[in-house]
């Protein structure tokens, strides 16, 4: 079929009400159904929308939460409700789309969104734990195994992927984005993007990518959630926008808007946000979301007065979606026929909504992914329907060592080895926040994932030790929605005691600890980052016993590790690792597995220091390792500089990196420049290691970080065997946003710098012509 006789049939089909509407072909990348004939769609079936039709899909509603589900059904086919959240079986949507198909005026169909961050029902390492793989394959496929998971159980769209920057692991929400550096951030949203939508966003297993939470929300105030951003245009052009940009350009169809303020205006309410940067600025074609809840709390911000203003100012600039709504459905018809608010900022995001379930492909089929009946799962939470194999490789790949004195990894399947801790036998929290439709009683615990690989070759020993925390304020707040810590109410000291008797009848000892999963989530802002008190006692005795010390963390932030590098023999940061994470531990610690993981996040020393991270700018009175002195930058009571640095992380072997070797000292304004490193793998076992390759800006017109994340590549090297490592550059990578915000690069000297992790580098220097 040509261009014009699809648009003639897409034009014919919208002027007719029912389900004829719903037959159109289904839009496809690269494919006929052109950008035209979707606009001559859209328009046509906007004509014969009443007003509040068209202010009914701009309501996003909450299962159960906003209203029960018989009065959910009415309101769906009364044309009052665009799309739900929170339903994740065929059958729990199978009804609310008979509602708008079968008994609206215009059937139009509903879609089903979730928050799938890092797994459907398979659930992968957090994303915090994702980034640190370095791995864009392994990740990719992680998106796109959610999205198939996803779809099959009829879900449209996911509130993902979260690609704020976050600089202080204060803010509970660290665990849910993919850490501090702007360039894999950015990677990483690209891959996610991709990966949930597909070749096709239309196809019957690609979900639509809604990006968040736009903008900056990972650089609140003291790392409190909610908190408000202020910030300068420059850092936040050249630092915190970059990875929404990313996603966007890699075809997300939504974005979700962020729960801050912006240098005072908060994002609901931010029209330039909204509308001069994102779509005049960007391009945007997609439909805009509100955060939940989002629009009455501008009258918390202090913009408005009332629900009315809310939601006038949150349409006038651009929120699409209101998700949680009363806001639009009690005040848009009002404010229209005041006057307050045209019908034509109605349409305009009427027809993003309508374009993104056109661009899903449920006006083509409603039931694309909840299918017929026959067709549903015998069993939603069957074994079969997860995806174990590919979850436990990444979780391997996720998890970084971050020490390994004498050589006290891996552990040999033979002997006694103690179990100690909480965390050990908890399978809720291996799967971390937001674990969307896993469920708990089909992850694997680290004690389990130990006795599954040493099977009857060793003895496994288990004590508790103590409870996540001993702070009754802190377990009160973890279970106040639910109840996810399980506390023993024995004494502290008998459960003490009881560990250390258990270690003292071992070999060696492997303690889990760390955070509950609850302690890394939404709303879960930490004053302080060590170890909880309880815990920390159990490490100090379990040290004592003399006994070879391993400690696993289960953490989704950087934590403050300074006793507990000195205590331990070795430290394995797992993160929260999923569905599989506990045979993936286990792999690694027996050495089934290299450790490869590197930090997506640098760890402080203290909470003093915050934030930490590597990409900062340099002071006119920088602080030298090789002259401390008096008159510098830095903290005076501490060593300066992080724990562990953004990039680093251990293996079983050893690679020595070369000098770097440059094809030449200048780079023209339209030429390339390579890079190259030689790598090889010095010790005795085959091993993988991220290659990483930093610049610095030495004199520009405002000042630049003292280095920046330009590239990277991980590498598979066997014992003795070595391999040249080539990176290639061009204008584009020196570019950055100057004080008039435009973005190029200044001609002049750069300094090039190759290691395996931020701080350790071979350096040179070019310069750009």
């Amino acid at each position: 079929m040509n261009k014009l006789c699809l648009l003639g049939l897409l034009v014919g089909l919208a002027s007719q009400p029912a389900l004829a509407a719903n037959n159109v072909n289904a839009p496809a990348a690269n494919s006929q159904a052109t950008l035209q004939a979707k606009n001559a769609f859209i328009a046509n079936l906007m004509k014969q929308m009443t007003l509040d039709e068209k202010i009914g899909q701009l309501r996003l509603i909450s299962i159960a939460q906003d209203m029960p589900q018989p009065m959910i059904l009415k309101e769906i086919a009364a044309g009052r409700i665009g799309g739900t959240f929170n339903s994740i079986t065929r059958s729990e949507n199978r009804p609310l789309q008979e509602a708008a198909v079968a008994k609206s005026r215009l059937k139009i169909p509903m879609f089903f969104a979730y928050d799938v961050i890092h797994g459907h029902r398979t659930i992968f390492p957090i994303s915090l734990g994702m980034a640190a793989s370095w791995d864009m394959a392994a990740i990719a496929e992680t998106g796109r195994i959610s999205a198939i998971e996803a779809s099959a159980d009829g879900l449209d769209m996911t509130f993902a992927p979260m690609v704020d920057i976050s600089r202080d692991p204060r803010w509970g929400r660290s665990s849910e984005g993919f850490g501090e550096d702007t360039y894999l951030v950015s990677r990483i949203s690209k891959e996610m993007v991709k990966s949930f939508q597909g070749a096709n966003v239309a196809s019957a297993d690609s979900i639509m990518a809604a990006v968040k939470h736009f903008a900056l929300y990972g650089a609140v105030e003291g790392g409190r959630d909610y908190n408000t951003v202020d910030m300068s245009p420059t850092r936040m052009y050249q630092d915190y926008l970059p990875p929404y940009r990313a996603g966007i350009d890699a075809g997300a169809g939504g974005v979700m808007i962020a729960l801050n303020s912006i240098n005072g205006v908060p994002a609901t309410s931010n029209k330039w946000l909204l509308q001069d940067l994102l779509r005049k600025d960007w391009g945007f074609k997609g439909v805009t979301i509100s955060d939940h809840g989002a629009i009455k709390e501008l009258i918390d911000h202090g913009v408005a007065k009332d629900y009315r203003e809310a939601a006038k100012l949150a349409i006038k600039a651009g929120v699409d979606l209101s998700m949680n709504d009363k806001a639009y459905g009690e005040e848009l018809p009002g404010l229209v026929k005041s006057g307050e608010v045209s019908v034509k900022e109605i349409d305009s995001a009427v027809r993003e909504v309508l374009g993104a379930k056109y661009d899903m492909g449920l006006f083509a089929n409603p039931y694309l992914r909840i299918g017929d009946a026959a067709q549903d799962p015998a069993d939603t939470y069957s074994e079969d329907r997860l995806h174990r194999t590919e979850a436990r490789d990444v979780a391997r790949k996720t998890l970084v060592l971050l020490k390994n004195q004498n050589e006290t990894l891996p552990l040999k399947k033979q002997g006694t080895i103690a179990v100690i801790g909480s965390l050990a036998k908890s399978q809720l929290d291996m799967l971390g926040s937001w674990s969307a439709a896993g469920r708990p009683n089909q992850s694997v615990t680290v004690y389990d994932g130990l006795a599954n690989a040493v099977g009857d070759k060793a003895k496994l020993l288990y004590a508790r030790g103590s409870n996540i925390s001993d702070n009754e304020h802190i377990l009160n707040y973890l279970n106040f929605i639910e109840h996810e810590v399980e506390v023993d109410p024995r004494p502290a000291q008998e459960m003490l005691d009881e560990a250390v008797k258990t270690a003292e009848q071992a070999d060696v000892i492997v303690a889990v600890v760390g955070e509950s999963r609850g302690m890394s989530h939404e709303s879960a802002s930490r004053s302080s980052l060590n170890i909880p008190a309880t815990q920390q006692a159990l490490i100090k005795a379990l040290k004592a016993t003399g006994k070879p010390l391993v400690l696993v963390l289960m953490n989704g932030r950087p934590l403050v590790l300074v006793d507990e590098v000195e205590q331990a023999d070795a430290i394995l940061e797992t993160w929260f690792p999923g569905t599989e994470g506990g045979n993936a531990v286990a792999d690694v610690l027996f050495g089934d597995y290299n450790p490869s993981g590197k930090l997506a996040m640098s760890f402080p020393r203290s909470i003093g220091q915050l934030p930490v991270y590597y990409a900062h700018l340099n002071t006119g009175r920088p602080y030298s390792t090789e002259k401390p002195g008096n008159y510098t930058s830095h903290y005076f009571e501490e060593t300066n500089g992080p724990l562990f640095p953004f990039g680093f992380g251990l293996s079983y072997t050893q690679f020595d990196v070369s000098d770097i070797t440059l094809s030449a000292k200048d780079l023209p304004r339209k030429g390339k420049l390579t890079a190259s490193v030689t790598v090889k793998n010095t010790g005795k076992v085959a091993g993988e290691t991220v290659v990483q390759l930093y610049l610095r800006d030495v004199a520009a017109s405002i000042s630049r970080p003292v280095k920046e994340l330009k590239g990277f590549e991980k590498i598979m090297l066997k014992a003795g065997e070595e391999k040249v490592v080539t990176f290639t550059l061009t204008e584009e990578d020196l570019k950055f946003f100057n004080p008039q915000l435009k973005y190029a690069a200044e001609a002049g000297e750069f300094k090039l710098m190759i290691g395996l992790d931020s701080a350790t580098v071979k350096e040179t220097s070019f310069n750009l012509l």
